[in-house]
């Protein structure tokens, strides 16, 4: 890739799981233009020893402080990647789950947002109902057996599930939300397609993110 090619796109999908992003970082890398690059949860988890897993991971509630020393670092090391493929080039799209439910607040989210300062980033929040979650979470997915909490016998949803929803979309500063209860992965891929091709907003929901302090 020459210098004059150089037009690199980041998109930031941020949701609970199992609310979609990975299909829809799939669906983009499928149908895009060009090579699109995941960086995601799964993806840097796969990088990380087990006894610091679940890493980037890591859900609301304070429950491993153990872990919150280095949870910042991953997330520094991963969004400084993104930035360096960026920088050469190549498109990415991000699947994670932010959020600063931790023992202490950590401050990850603003952190994350200004390693990509004075790069192109659309900040998307995945949202999905509690309902559709955990139908979801009843599911099966090959090699992930195990990995999601399942509601209970009475019909309650899981604590930790519900801190998932009320925790990851905050302070839901963003410049695109989709509801994958209704959308399909290649329907969101497409809005997200629409949405690059209209420019991202000026300022971004990551440059609004980056000046908070």
């Amino acid at each position: 890739m020459t210098e004059e090619t150089l037009a690199a796109q980041i998109v930031i999908l941020n949701g609970a799981p199992r609310s979609g992003k990975s299909s829809i970082a799939k669906a983009i890398q499928e149908e895009f233009d060009g090579p699109w690059v995941n960086f995601g949860v799964d993806a840097y988890n796969g990088m990380t020893p087990e006894r610091y897993l679940p890493g980037v991971g890591l859900r609301p509630g304070g429950e491993r402080p153990d872990l919150e020393e280095v949870v910042p670092f991953f997330y520094a090391a991963l969004y400084e990647s993104i930035a360096i493929h960026a920088g050469l080039g190549l498109n990415v799209v991000a699947d994670v789950g932010h959020h600063d439910s931790y023992s202490q607040p950590l401050g990850i989210l603003v952190d994350c947002a200004r390693r990509l300062e004075g790069l192109p980033v659309l900040f998307v929040g995945v949202k999905c109902p509690i309902e559709t979650i955990m139908k979801r979470r009843a599911l099966a997915v090959p090699g992930r057996e195990g990995l999601y909490v399942q509601g209970e016998e009475n019909g309650a949803v899981p604590e930790p599930v519900l801190r998932w929803q009320n925790e990851v979309h905050m302070p839901g500063i963003y410049d695109l939300e989709l509801d994958t209860s209704v959308m399909t992965p290649l329907e969101c891929a497409e809005a997200i397609r629409q949405k690059l091709d209209l420019g991202i907003p000026s300022p971004s929901a990551f440059e609004r993110l980056a000046g908070e302090r």
